[in-house]
C-alpha cells in the first residue's frame, strides 16, 4: 500500500486488524456523537443496517473534510435483534441487560465501512454475521461479565469474539473480521484497486 490511510476510529481492534494486514494507518477518531445520530435515525424508523452505514459515512466524511487528499476509513458496528438496535453498554448493568436480551437468541451483527476523500464517500461496504447465543443462567452471565475489563466491555459491545466472548455462542455464521468490526477482505480489494 502506497499511502497511509486515516482510521476515523479509536477502536484498538480495528487498528490491530489493519496492522495485521499491513495497512499503515494514522488514527484520528471522529468524535461524532453517535447516540444523537442513532436517536434521530430511529425516530425516522431507519433499519439498523442504514444506521450502521450512516455512522460509518459520517465518521469518515468528518475527518476527510479536515484532511483533504487523504483516504479516510470510517467504520461502525451495530447489533440487530429482530429489528431492535442494541448499542454499546454505558455501564455493567446495561451490559447485563443486553446479554440477557441476547441470551438463547440469534442476532445479526452488522459492520459497515466507508472510505471518504475530500469530504465525500467514495466507497462503502456493509456485511452481516449471524450469532446464536447459548442459553445461560443469570449467574453464568454475571461470571462472564466479571472476567471482562471495563475498557473491553465499553469498547466492543458486550462480547469479544476474539477472546472470552467466543464461548458465549452456540453458532457463528459470518466473517470473523466483520464481527470484530472491520470486513478487511473487501477493504483490501478496494485499496488495491485505487492505490
Amino acid at each position: 500500500m502506497k499511502n497511509k490511510i486515516i482510521l476515523a476510529s479509536k477502536s484498538k481492534v480495528r487498528k490491530e486488524i489493519l496492522d495485521k494486514n499491513n495497512i499503515e494507518c494514522i488514527v484520528e477518531p471522529s468524535g461524532i456523537d453517535e447516540d444523537t445520530v442513532k436517536e434521530s435515525l430511529l425516530k425516522e424508523k431507519v433499519s439498523p443496517e442504514i444506521i450502521s452505514k450512516n455512522l460509518a459515512e459520517l465518521k469518515a466524511n468528518k475527518i476527510s473534510l479536515k484532511k483533504p487528499d487523504h483516504i479516510v476509513l470510517g467504520a461502525d458496528s451495530v447489533i440487530d435483534l429482530d429489528g431492535e438496535l442494541i448499542s454499546k453498554p454505558e455501564n455493567r448493568d446495561e451490559a447485563m441487560k443486553i446479554l440477557t436480551k441476547l441470551n438463547a437468541k440469534t442476532h445479526n451483527l452488522i459492520s459497515s465501512v466507508c472510505i471518504s476523500k475530500n469530504g465525500s464517500m467514495i466507497w462503502n461496504y456493509t456485511d452481516k454475521a449471524d450469532l446464536t447465543m447459548k442459553n445461560f443462567s443469570e449467574e453464568e452471565l454475571k461470571k462472564y461479565l466479571n472476567k471482562i475489563s471495563d475498557e473491553d466491555l465499553y469498547a466492543y459491545n458486550v462480547y469479544q469474539i476474539e477472546g472470552e466472548g467466543r464461548n458465549l455462542f452456540f453458532e457463528i455464521n459470518g466473517d470473523e473480521d466483520t464481527i470484530m468490526g472491520l470486513p478487511i477482505k473487501k477493504i483490501k480489494e478496494y485499496l488495491n484497486q485505487v492505490q
